[in-house]
């Protein structure tokens, strides 16, 4: 791992080590849990020795309304060990929702958190060098990917893609960079002033604005378990993160609009020479052509809003966004 500067920040001289919290999010992890905790728990236990965060760090899993046996194995690894601490939500309210839950949970509770996945593709051994960083006076501190060489050329080209189609919407994000950063006390409490509903924590932290760093590290396989990010449901995360941060789509289609106000002006200056010249006669193919795109544009135009309309509703409304059904410690 490597550690890289985003913004300059001051370099804080507390003498004691910071309480740490390492928060995880989990959904259907009863197969990853028993091989990932444990190795968290090192990485904690390495920073007790290291002086660089305190021996009271702990781990807490957010339970995201798992329908396996995820929740007893939060609890009986809590049982085991008093550092690891358990919250499961009511129902299941996705990804993002049970990470901010989770941080949310924490942020009264410790100096910095890191979140971090419970598969640990992540390498957990780059919070290392983020404590440190954060202890060099980060307030945010990103893990990115030094690579994408173990990808599929599929995913490893549309993920690029979108983050490059991010950056032309105006999203601030940082590239091959997913939820695997941490974030100070004073982070977290900013963090909870955004109460958006549809919830993009990618897009939402660049916003905060405060010093941070970057820490690269190595992508590994899933240490047990199946991904939960099927294609479909990254490209609907992915739709998620440009609607709710950008209106440059409906930009998009006024444009579109006056483009082809423009090719209409052409198509009827052609109308009228051919009626001045004596072809009035017109062919079936070209007028089903104009139909069938137009029609197929119109109804773009038409899903393009509805996405703003859906997300205006779901904020109007102002429901919780997740509901904490039992906690492990009060």
């Amino acid at each position: 791992m490597q550690t890289s500067p985003i913004n300059p920040h001051p370099v804080r001289n507390d003498e004691r080590p910071p309480r740490l919290a390492i928060v995880v999010p989990c959904y259907k992890e009863t197969e990853a849990l028993p091989a990932s905790l444990p190795r968290l728990l090192e990485v904690l236990d390495e920073l007790a020795c290291e002086g660089l965060a305190s021996a009271e760090s702990f781990l807490l899993c957010v339970d995201d309304g798992s329908p396996d046996a995820t929740w007893q194995t939060i609890l009986a690894a809590a049982c085991n060990d008093s550092r690891v601490r358990g919250l499961a939500l009511a129902h299941n309210a996705g990804h993002q929702y049970a990470l901010l839950a989770g941080l949310m949970e924490v942020r009264e509770q410790c100096e910095a958190a890191v979140s971090i996945d419970a598969d640990l593709q992540d390498d957990p051994r780059a919070i290392i060098d983020m404590v440190r960083a954060f202890r060099a006076g980060a307030e945010i501190v990103y893990g990115v990917r030094r690579s994408r060489a173990t990808d599929t050329w599929f995913k490893r080209n549309s993920a690029r893609a979108f983050y490059k189609l991010q950056r032309s919407m105006g999203l601030e994000s940082i590239y091959d960079h997913a939820d695997y950063r941490l974030m100070s006390a004073r982070a977290l409490q900013e963090l909870s002033r955004f109460r958006e509903q549809n919830l993009f924590l990618r897009g939402i932290v660049p916003l905060i604005g405060l010093s941070t760093s970057i820490v690269y590290y190595d992508r590994a396989e899933r240490v047990a378990g199946e991904s939960k990010y099927p294609f479909a449901k990254m490209l609907s995360f992915s739709v998620d993160g440009i609607t709710s941060f950008s209106a440059r789509p409906l930009r998009w289609i006024f444009f579109t609009g006056l483009t082809l106000l423009g090719v209409d002006l052409l198509v009827g200056l052609y109308v009228l020479i051919s009626i001045l010249r004596g072809h009035t006669v017109w062919g079936w193919s070209s007028l089903m052509l104009s139909v069938w795109f137009l029609g197929s544009l119109i109804l773009m135009a038409v899903g393009v809003v509805g996405e703003y309309i859906g997300k205006i509703f779901t904020e109007v409304k102002a429901r919780p966004r997740y509901i904490v059904r039992e906690r492990t410690v009060k």
